[in-house]
């Protein structure tokens, strides 16, 4: 079901509470981030453009992003993720652990 790959993505975790999680993943090419499931719905925001190869668990697809461009998928996805392109490529994921708290939330 998952990709074979020895090279892993590096994630690191910059917030993580009982209202968000925000990761962000740098990949070097051919890197994946391992078969998972989202538990929460979800963002992504592109840091440097390239290719995500998303491997459902029958079917594989590649999602060519820009620069900054941006998605969202709601709870309960499966996938593995893969650098389908040829060069280091980096994005933020954004875990909404509770929509509704997010109402709530002001800036310093």
């Amino acid at each position: 079901m998952a990709f074979s790959c020895t090279i892993p993505a590096t994630p690191t975790v910059q917030q993580d509470d009982e209202t968000i999680r925000i990761t962000r993943w740098d990949f070097e090419p051919g890197a994946v981030t391992g078969w998972h499931e989202h538990g929460w719905p979800y963002f992504v925001v592109m840091l440097v453009a390239g290719t995500l190869r998303i491997h459902n668990g029958t079917d594989v697809s590649d999602v060519p992003l820009a620069h900054g461009q941006a998605y969202m998928r709601p709870a309960g996805i499966r996938h593995d993720v893969m650098n389908g392109s040829g060069h280091p490529i980096a994005f933020v994921e954004i875990e909404v652990k509770q929509p509704g708290a997010l109402k709530e939330l002001t800036l310093p």
